[in-house]
């Protein structure tokens, strides 16, 4: 199977982003590349890091865990936990991750707070809101967020910083736009509320929908295909 040619694909990710931050009015530092790399291997990560990439993503916890043990040399890598979250799992992802993007229950919260090394700092947690409704997706209700929030926030070991949503795909840019608008509007209102939470953070769009969602205020955005090729299966 012929190597994937991610510096190709990370130029090519990388001008994407800069001309929809252009074309929303945006600067150029505003939002940044989340590299999702699950079911890719280590080695198409090292090539990223040695393409500038720093920030990944990642869904599986074992999978992820024995990546990492590849790759320790990579000290300026930033480890991101984006996929569902299970209690059995939150003392490896508190140990071995930076950020953590898909809290929607304040028991998760409560035990990754717990379970976080002082030594390491807060970890970084975004709040996951499922702003399509569906059934099948996980996220914390629109209603229920801000009390969510708020309970995040007084934990000693967590730094909130901002909302995700994965909406249902919608073709064309208005569609898109629509869910990714609503999470911008419930993080403005969250912050108008309660201005002590100070977020910065707005984690949503993916490769099909990174210009709707850069329009809409997104600062990471997270690209799986457009940087490594089609995902293999898992």
């Amino acid at each position: 199977m012929p190597e994937v040619p991610v510096s190709a694909a990370l130029a090519t990710a990388r001008r994407r982003l800069a001309d929809a931050l252009a074309q929303a009015g945006r600067g150029v530092d505003d939002a940044r590349l989340l590299a999702v790399s699950k079911t890719k291997p280590a080695a198409l990560i090292r090539q990223a890091y040695r393409n500038g990439q720093r920030d990944f993503g990642e869904n599986y916890l074992q999978e992820a865990l024995d990546k990492q043990r590849e790759l320790t040399d990579l000290d300026a890598i930033v480890w991101h936990f984006i996929g569902p979250l299970q209690s059995n799992k939150t003392r490896a992802v508190a140990e071995n991750f930076h950020w953590v993007h898909s809290i929607d229950r304040a028991r998760i919260a409560r035990r990754l707070s717990e379970q976080r090394p002082a030594a390491l700092g807060p970890l970084n947690v975004c709040l996951q809101v499922n702003v399509s409704g569906e059934a099948s997706k996980s996220g914390v209700s629109p209603a229920e967020l801000e009390a969510l929030a708020l309970e995040v926030a007084r934990l000693p070991n967590l730094r909130l910083r901002g909302l995700m949503t994965i909406p249902a795909p919608a073709e064309g840019l208005v569609a898109q736009r629509r869910p990714l608008a609503e999470l911008r509007r419930l993080k403005e209102r969250l912050a108008e509320r309660q201005p002590s939470l100070e977020l910065d953070t707005l984690s949503m769009g993916m490769s099909d929908d990174l210009e709707a969602a850069v329009h809409e205020g997104a600062t990471l955005v997270r690209l799986g295909t457009a940087i490594f090729g089609a995902r293999a299966g898992h």
